[in-house]
């Protein structure tokens, strides 16, 4: 197993066997690997989904980074939500508000609205599943407007913290 140079790990016939092996429910749908041919016959054989074939990309790596970013794999009421009125009809007082209003702006400035959605869709998916997530560090916790929408658990309000340590 290894990552080219965008990041993609690119999987020999030896790993595909070893995770399959591990858990044979484990969905393959999206391994890369660049034995394909062989895989893809014995697949179509047993009616199992299609190893991608990992083709070289002709592509800079910044061009790659940029279309991933408008690639977002949620569905399609998380894609189309208004992430900015959700986060405002979380607030209950001028001062969230206030708050609310100033990191919008600076995150839709930045164009991170889908990072917005996709956070929301992450955090509701995580609940549903009673999966664990840490209660928050780092600049994030700087935040109010993911603490509402549940990344970490640190109100930043109530602990006088600035956005721009988030945004730096």
């Amino acid at each position: 197993m290894h990552n080219d140079n965008y990041g993609r790990q690119i999987l020999t016939e030896t790993d595909i066997c070893n995770a399959y092996l591990r858990d044979p429910r484990k969905s393959i749908d999206s391994v890369i690997s660049d034995r394909t041919i062989e895989f893809s016959d014995i697949l179509e054989i047993e009616n199992l989904p299609q190893i991608i074939k990992y083709d070289p990309l002709d592509i800079s790596v910044e061009e790659f980074d940029i279309r991933c970013q408008s690639n977002w794999h949620m569905p399609k009421d998380y894609n189309n939500l208004d992430i900015a009125k959700w986060v405002l009809d979380c607030c209950k007082t001028d001062e969230e508000l206030q708050r609310v209003g100033q990191e919008l702006l600076l995150f839709q400035e930045r164009d991170m609205f889908p990072l917005l959605r996709y956070c929301k869709y992450l955090v509701d998916t995580m609940r549903k599943n009673n999966i664990v997530w840490g209660v928050g560090r780092g600049s994030s916790v700087s935040s109010y407007v993911l603490y509402l929408i549940g990344i970490h658990k640190i109100n930043s309000l109530y602990y006088d913290l600035d956005i721009n340590e988030f945004i730096k």
